[in-house]
């Protein structure tokens, strides 16, 4: 395989439930059939799909694993895979007009279904006997029913795009009756090893069955995992991201679309820092191994082709210091513990982060003080609820205390400048906004606030105006 030809781009839920728009902007665009290869493509299954799969990612409402974990009726699981496969087939009769093909896709994502609704039923029967546990079998049911999603779409359209003419190759990595269990890299390399890039179009399933266990690390950031452990393993020379939007200075739903610009230029740190506020442009992780290999990364949106989207790059810092971007989460819960027997006693946080730990509690920000600890996380109520039951266990002398917030932050790649945390903390007074708690660290990348939930918009409305819209027509806050 040569390297440094070709690309590795991968394709979101969102975008790829609109076949035409993927097939006409990014797949063929304005291309020669000559030009169409040396391209990778890592797709997620189609929007809502995984939700149905696992569990919706916002609501936390059960999708088939959910009920098979939390199985109060033993077969409620059963109906909704049931459910499953007419929502997945009902998607499959709008994508295929041709009856035959039509046939062809529901055959392959029945056969897998059937398959799972079959190993799960034996997993069940055996889980009845008290030498085995369900619980050390559950990641492994989350991986093959994860699997599944993106197994369906990397199929349809590989099956549509060689219907139009185009030499597509599926390349299934969900391990789907795999006699193996390997390493990441290697399955990737045994995978890419027989694929000509010169002539074939590899459509990848964004799932990838390996003896890491994607999941366990990344959870519903797998996807992008594979994705980057692809462009690394086949040395590609640019990595692109196909989102339904621009990577822009706010969310112009928020800010007005007259008001936002994309982002030209950023680097892996602003791009972490989104990740911490749930706004991926790519999992920090996934990042990582991109960086390393110094192969830039490119967010482009899916509906806007004609537009060069964002460069990502490891040595980018901004020509002035600036903002970049106002970004942030709403629904984010404070876990705050008081404790009195905190002052002068090591190891406080260290048991809090264990029960966060236990729980998979994922926090974006915390702070202290000398008896207090607070941790803003962004979870589930059922398991802020979980995570407080166990603190007041841990901490019996203690006070914990919860309250719904929102963080709203102020990000670039270089953001030292003096007074712009004064300028910040102003505009949110003069709009009655009541600062809750500010974190800003010396590295100077971003600027956190804490604010009350219902303030959200009112905040990045107001940051946007004073950081970003005043200076440099419109695009960021730059230092005289």
């Amino acid at each position: 395989m040569t390297s440094q030809l070709h690309t590795v781009e991968k394709i979101g839920g969102t975008s790829m439930s609109n076949y035409e728009a993927v097939r006409d902007n990014i797949i063929v665009a304005d291309r020669s059939k000559e030009d169409l290869y040396q391209r990778i493509f890592v797709v997620s299954a189609y929007g809502g799909v995984t939700n149905e799969l696992l569990e919706h990612k916002k609501t936390g409402e059960p999708g088939v694993y959910a009920l098979f974990a939390d199985a109060e009726s033993d077969w409620a699981w059963g109906d909704d895979l049931t459910q499953l496969i007419k929502f997945i087939t009902d998607i499959n009769g709008e994508l295929f007009e041709d009856p035959m093909l039509k046939q062809q896709a529901d055959q392959f994502i029945t056969d897998r279904i059937e398959g799972v609704r079959g190993c799960l039923i034996d997993l069940q029967r055996l889980c009845s006997y008290g030498q085995f546990q369900l619980e050390e079998h559950l990641l492994t049911v989350r991986e093959m029913l994860a699997g599944i999603g993106e197994a369906h779409s990397a199929f349809n359209t590989t099956l549509k795009l060689q219907q139009e003419g185009i030499n597509a190759r599926f390349v299934d990595l969900t391990g789907w009756r795999d006699t193996e269990l390997l390493p990441l890299d290697e399955k990737l390399k045994q995978a890419f090893d027989v694929v000509d890039l010169s002539r074939e179009l590899p459509i990848v399933t964004g799932y990838a069955q390996c003896k890491e266990g994607l999941m366990r690390t990344f959870d519903r950031g797998y996807s992008e995992m594979t994705f980057s452990r692809v462009a690394v393993m086949t040395d590609a020379r640019e990595a692109i991201i196909h989102k339904e939007y621009h990577l822009s200075s706010a969310d112009p739903n928020i800010v007005g679309a007259d008001k936002v610009v994309p982002l030209g230029r950023t680097n892996y740190d602003v791009a972490d820092q989104l990740a911490n506020l749930g706004m991926e442009a790519i999992h920090p992780r996934a990042g990582k191994g991109l960086r390393q290999a110094e192969i830039p990364l490119r967010v482009m949106n899916t509906f806007e082709p004609e537009h060069t989207g964002t460069l990502i790059t490891g040595d980018y810092v901004s020509e002035k210091p600036q903002v970049e971007i106002i970004a942030g989460s709403k629904g984010v819960f404070a876990i705050e513990v008081f404790d009195q027997d905190m002052q002068g006693e090591p190891g406080s946080d260290r048991r809090i982060l264990d029960i966060l730990s236990r729980f998979k509690v994922r926090f974006m920000a915390k702070d202290t003080n000398a008896n207090t600890i607070t941790h803003y996380v962004d979870s589930t109520l059922k398991h802020v609820k979980r995570v407080v039951n166990a603190l007041k266990d841990e901490f019996s002398n203690g006070e914990i205390s919860t309250r719904k917030v929102a963080v709203v932050s102020a990000i670039g790649s270089d953001i030292k400048m003096p007074g712009i945390l004064a300028r910040s903390v102003k505009v949110l007074a003069d709009e009655k906004i009541n600062v809750l708690a500010v974190h800003q660290c010396m590295r100077q990348v971003d600027i956190q606030f804490v604010v009350d939930e219902d303030n959200y918009e009112k905040a990045i409305i107001a940051l946007h105006g004073v950081l970003v819209e005043p200076h440099n027509h419109g695009y960021a806050i730059v230092a005289a």
